[in-house]
This record gives structure tokens, sequence and C-alpha cells, in this order.
């Protein structure tokens, strides 16, 4: 690598303001044909769609645009053809005839060789030039000669003596600068600094389970969301519409990473946590450990499925209905039969109740026909016009809705999972194959708050149960349609066996679910998406949305009722999963991706390994392989980039101490830096306390740079130094607490230091 002459970093700087210049014009214009849009549309609710779909799209073009700013042109390519080209964040074209490319952008098949040619495979490269952009300025230019022929480098106006044959990885120089940096407490894009092996994973095919498997530093969490802006800029047609699911373990991580996407021009995106994945709810109570596991197996599939039966079990005895219409009854074959009617259409629960109403008015209304003819006789029939003013009756008459709501009642999620697991006996109906202890422990007030492990349960409720009708009306009795009241008139006058004729024979529409929607429906659902103008809008508040690629960070965690949940939100299988096996920690969670994927996708995956650690120093990185073998004696630590000749230090402290000398020890490790980030990671009954130590102890500038975290909250997340406090106590804290330390140990970028209470770990010792 040499540096060019002043001369040449004229240049570049020349031409990086030529892109500012229209990156700053392309904004004016956005914004124009943004604002264009505030003016009123034509009044009617399909121009006011039109209107907000258009405003979002062109706001969303404006922050690109406006994030795009920083460090916009990172590189340049010389070909052995004589062609050259600037890589950058985004594509950027000439205003005008021949539109003339400026700007490449990072994602286009073209500009892969900057990220994985070699001196021994230079892929058609002479030159490969990374520039440092700051403020509009190129602070610096540095080059890599990939072909060293002479009539290559005379073309360039460079000297054979001048040049030395790069051995090196590509950019060693701006990613040592990236890794040694100061952590903001935002992730960081790595457009500039994407190796060989992270490279081939983001442009991977976008079809099909791509497990990214690595250890901590070795990018997987930045990879992924590469991956997601390079699938979005070259599947645009496929993926837009449907956006991007992307799942990670924590609110504080998906803030962690919120500006990389639209840093990268990309916003058709949705970022949520397993607790947030039900629409409506947001859980961030973590159950026991013994909880967690009885709630994420398998198994709890046929628990909820029993809970839903359960509410549907009809009396063995007369059911008297009092009505204006004087007393009725229904009978058990009567509701036995209604059900099997219900059933017979395998609609989710609620749009079941539907057919199930439908016989039992029919029933009701008949006992109402044959007592008009006993009293009146046959000289005054009985019309279609009496039956339409029975049925009417009927379900607007109060008692009958009381009646009639707990033969079948309409449930959500919520309302279904609290009765559950509130209730010993219909815990008992549904979980007959747990042991007693286990439901004991699953047992809590209806008034709790859902935890984390509750929402893939709510996501099965969801599923067997269907949504609501959309106008229910007043009461139980109200869900029944236009065309379910229609039915049931004709199934009074032609008789119940002809209906059950029509139903063997095909008719879709008997069971009042055929997808046909009237009127109303469509102006309620038209009034809920007319504020939804995005992709990601819409997406986030349908439970039932199924995006073009999902991407789940910390896959490992996931147990298996979580993968249920997180399965349907993409029934074509195009996902990116990402993880480590040897990092996780949820009680529920699967050790190998074998069997996590297997009920789901059989062998149908596919395997991706990082194998380079550029997060964490050698010194920190050699403690971690330790921990890693007490865990699994055949796994093995990737391999770090760099040492920075500090070791990590260990402190042994009296228990009663540990806060407070935590707080100590942190103003001692911002002292030595006026940036950056600290973690005090903690077992979690020291959370409180030690989070009073730091607040007590440090300036509020120093508080602002410091997290009091446990571990499952670090995950995911980097600082440049780790305190961590009171190991031992981690590790007992769970089955996997080994698994624990290890990921509390990886998540500093620059020192480590270690407080305990007992002995020395025999972890720490060579």
């Amino acid at each position: 690598m040499i540096t060019l002459s002043d001369r040449d970093l004229r240049e570049e700087q020349q031409f990086v303001s030529t892109l500012y210049r229209r990156l700053d014009q392309m904004r004016d214009q956005t914004t124009s044909l943004r604002d264009a849009y505030l003016r009123d549309s034509d009044g009617t609710p399909g121009g006011r769609v039109q209107r907000d779909i258009a405003y979002a799209h062109h706001a969303a073009t404006l922050q690109s645009l406006v994030l795009a700013e920083d460090r916009l042109c990172f590189g340049r390519l010389d070909t052995a053809a004589g062609e050259s080209v600037h890589i950058g964040r985004l594509g950027i074209f000439e205003e005008g005839p021949g539109d003339r490319q400026l700007l490449m952008d990072w994602r286009a098949p073209s500009a892969r060789p900057f990220y994985v040619a070699t001196a021994a495979d230079p892929l058609g490269l002479v030159r490969r030039r990374h520039l440092r952009v700051r403020r509009r300025v190129v602070g610096a230019v540095t080059d890599e000669y990939l072909d060293v022929r002479p009539e290559l480098l005379a073309r360039l106006g460079v000297e054979t003596a001048d040049v030395a044959r790069a051995d090196s990885p590509a950019g060693e120089s701006a990613l040592l600068a990236a890794l040694n940096a100061p952590r903001t407490g935002r992730m960081a894009d790595i457009v500039e600094t994407i190796q060989g092996e992270q490279d081939a994973i983001i442009r991977a095919d976008r079809s099909g389970v791509l497990v990214v498997q690595g250890g901590p530093g070795t990018g997987k969490t930045a990879v992924a969301l590469h991956r997601v802006a390079y699938l979005l800029y070259n599947h645009r047609d496929q993926l837009a519409n449907r956006g991007v699911l992307i799942i990670g373990p924590n609110r504080t991580f998906l803030e962690y990473i919120g500006q990389v996407l639209p840093s990268l021009g990309e916003n058709a995106v949705v970022l949520s946590t397993l607790g947030e994945l039900v629409p409506g709810v947001r859980a961030e109570a973590v159950d026991e450990p013994e909880v967690a596991a009885v709630k994420g197996r398998a198994q709890m599939a046929g628990v909820i499925a029993n809970a839903v039966l359960d509410r549907q079990r009809m009396p063995r005895v007369p059911v008297p209905v009092p009505s204006a219409q004087g007393r009725l009854e229904l009978s058990p074959e009567l509701l036995a039969r209604a059900q099997r009617r219900a059933w017979g259409g395998r609609a989710p629960h609620n749009r079941a109740r539907a057919s199930f109403l439908r016989v039992v008015f029919n029933d009701l209304a008949r006992q109402v026909a044959a007592r008009h003819r006993r009293g009146l006789g046959a000289e005054l029939p009985w019309t279609a016009e009496d039956a339409a003013d029975t049925v009417t009756a009927l379900r607007e008459d109060e008692a009958v809705h009381r009646a009639l709501a707990p033969l079948w009642p309409l449930l959500t999620p919520a309302a279904l999972l609290r009765d559950l697991l509130s209730d010993p006996r219909r815990l008992a109906f549904a979980a007959p194959d747990l042991q007693e202890r286990q439901r004991a422990a699953l047992l809590r007030p209806a008034s709790a708050p859902f935890t984390v492990s509750d929402v893939p349960l709510l996501d099965e409720a969801a599923e067997l149960l269907g949504p609501l009708p959309a106008d229910r009306g007043p009461g139980p009795a109200d869900d029944g349609a236009a065309r379910d009241y229609a039915e049931t008139v004709l199934d009074m006058l032609a008789g119940e066996e002809a209906h059950e004729d029509a139903e063997a024979a095909g008719d879709t529409a008997s069971d009042g679910t055929g997808g046909i929607v009237d009127a109303a429906t469509l102006l309620a659902l038209q009034a809920d998406r007319v504020a939804l103008t995005s992709t990601a809008e819409r997406a986030a508040t349908d439970r039932e949305w199924t995006y073009g690629h999902v991407v789940v960070d910390e896959a490992q965690e996931l147990s298996p009722m979580a993968w249920r949940a997180v399965m349907r939100r993409c029934p074509l299988r195009s996902m990116t999963l990402v993880g480590d096996t040897a990092q996780a920690s949820d009680p529920a969670a699967a050790r190998s991706w074998a069997r996590a994927l297997r009920p789901h996708v059989g062998d149908r995956w596919r395997l991706a390994e990082l194998t380079v650690n550029y997060r964490t120093p050698g010194e920190i990185s050699d403690l971690a392989e330790r921990v890693l073998r007490r865990i699994d004696p055949g796994l093995r630590a990737p391999t770090a980039v760099r040492r920075t000749g500090v070791r990590p230090w260990f402190r042994r402290v009296p228990a009663e101490k540990l806060t407070a000398v935590a707080a100590q020890s942190a103003a001692e490790e911002l002292a030595q830096s006026a940036e950056g980030r600290l973690a005090v990671l903690v077992p979690p009954g020291l959370r409180a306390a030690a989070a009073a130590a730091v607040a007590a102890g440090l300036d509020r500038a120093a508080r602002e740079r410091v997290d009091v975290l446990t571990v499952a909250e670090a995950k995911g997340l980097e600082f440049d130094v780790v305190l961590l406090v009171d190991p031992d106590a981690i590790e007992r804290g769970s089955r996997r607490g080994r698994s624990d330390v290890y990921v509390a140990i990886t998540r500093a970028t620059q020192r480590l230091g270690v407080l305990h209470s007992g002995p020395t770990p025999a972890w720490a010792a060579d």
C-alpha cells in the first residue's frame, strides 16, 4: 500500500465535492416531491390513501439521502480494462442526458471485487482505493495494487518501484481503525470494511434457510443487516411489498442496531423482539427458568389446542333459553350437532362460531314456529317474513345472548391464556401430560403481566382462534353476518337435511367464512389502513402478515414454541438465522441447529460459518476460549485479528462491597479515555444495587457512558470496556450459566475487568 501525493488527494476531493453537490440536489428534489403531497387529495378515501402512500415513499427516500451524508463515498476501483468507478452508500447518477453513473452502490454485483479481490485473484482490478471521508472532506486515501504489471500501472501514472504488493487483508488500515474506534452506543455499519467471508454470506442466495454460525465478535449481526440491505437492493420487486422482519433478543439491542439499515438506504424493515411479535403485546417480563422451559416445549401447542377445545365443550343436559318468544330449550343432541357443523368447516374458533350459532338459531326458530302452529293452527302459515322476524328478535334478545355466551364464546388470545394459566381446572384439562408440579409452576393470577415466554403461546392461540368478527354488535349472538342470517332462514324453510346436502356438495359459502367481504367490513378495513402508509407500518400491525424475508439474531435462544411463531411469519422459508449455539442461555433453547430446525424444514437448510473475531482482542479471546472449553471441550473460539497488549485483570472483593467497588472501578476505567462506553455486567439480583452505586459514584457525564446490565440484556451488544461482577453467581444462576459467562466476557472491544467474591475463577488461569 502507498499513500498518494497531495495532487491525487485534491483530485479525489474534487470528485467527492461533485458527489455531495449532486446529493444536495437529489435531497431538494425529493423534498419538493414529498411536500407536494402535504396538500389535500381529491377528498376521496382512495385519494387520501394514495396521498399518504406517496408522501411516505418520498419521506423514506429523503431519510435515506440524509443518512447517506456520512461517508457517502469510501472506495474506488480501477480495472485492467482501463475503467474507474467509485463505490459508496448508494447509487448516484448525473442529471441530464445519458444519466452517467457517478457512484456505484456497494450492493451492486459489480462492486463485489472491492470486498473480495486479492493479489492472488484480482478479479480484473489493478487498484483498490480506500477513501476516508468525514464531513465532506477527504482526509486520507490509501491504495492497494492487486495487479502490478508495468503496463497497467503506467496507465494509472504509477511507477512500479513505488508499489508494494499487499499481503494483508483488503483495507486493513480501515478495518483496524473501525475496530479501535470508541463505541457510541449505536452500531455502525461496516460497509467500508466488509471482509471476504462476510461478503460471501451477505450476497448468498435469498432462498431457503441460511444459518450463520459464528462466535462472539465475528460480525454476525452486522453481516445479517448488510445482507438485508443487499437483498432489498437486488430483489426489490419480491421483497419491498412484503418487507423484512428482523427479530432481536431485546429492545436495547434493536435500539443499538436501529440506524444501520436506514443509513444503508433501506426502510422496508420491521424490528421486533420476540416479546413484541404479536401486535398489541409488548412483553418484557421474564419467567423463572423452570417456567420458561415448560412454556417453550413443543407440547405446549397441544396444551393451547386443548384450552380452545375446553371452551367448546357442550353441556350434557338441556340448556334453557329464556327469550321474549317464551322459554326455549337446546338439547344435548342439538348442541352436539351444531358443534360438529362448526368443526366440519375447519375454521378457527371465532370464525367457526357463526356456523355453530346458525344451527342453534335454526333450532330456536323452529321451536318458535312449532309453538306458533300449535297456538294458531294451520290457517295462518309460517312465512319467510315470520322466520326473518323471529331470527331478528332472537338475535336482539339480551336474554338469549346471556344463555348462549358460555356455549361457544368469542375469545381473544389474551383472554384464553389468562384463563388457562389462572384456573387449575382449565390447566389440568388442557395439560394432562404435564407433571403436577409443572402445572403448579405455570399457575399465576389473571392480572399478571405477560412474559416473553407467553408470546409464542399467544401466537399459537391466535392461530387457533382466528380474529374476532369485524362487526360483533352488542353481544355474542351478533357476529352472524347478513349471509349467515339469510342461511338460517333458508335452513328453516328448506329443512336442515337439504342444507347439509348442499354443504357436502361443496357449497363453500355455507359455513359463513367463504371469503366474501361485505361493504361494512371493507369500509372498516379501509378506515384502519388509511393511516398506515408504509410496508413496515402495515406489517407491524398485522399478526397474519407474511414477510418476504425474516432475520433472527441470537437465534440459538429460540424455544420450540418460539420457532413455531417465527416460521408462521415466512411460509416461503426465506430466512437468515444468526447465532452461536455455545452462547445459548435460554432454558428451552435447542442444543443444535439441526434439532431446532428439523420440525420446520427438515434438513433443507444450509450453514455458513464466520471464523474471525473482529471485536475481541486476543488477550480477552484467550480467556474466552478457556470458558468455551468448559462448556464443550470440542469448541474453539474464533481467531482474533488483533491484540492490544492489555491483559484482563481480576480483583477479589468481599461480597458486600462488590457493587461499590464496581462503581469505583468504572470511574477508574472511564478516566483512561474521554470517549467510549463501559458496561457493568451483573447477576440479576445485583442489578438494582449496582445501578444505584454507579449513579451515586459517577458524575453526570460519566454516567451517560455507563450501562449496568444483566448478561441477557447485553446480548448482541459491544462496549469498549466491560466490568464483569461476580461471575460465579452468574454461572450458578441458570442451567446454562457458563454460556452466560462466555457471553459477558466477549462483549469488550478493548479492556476487561473481573470482580469476584470467591477464589479466582478456574477459567482465569492459563
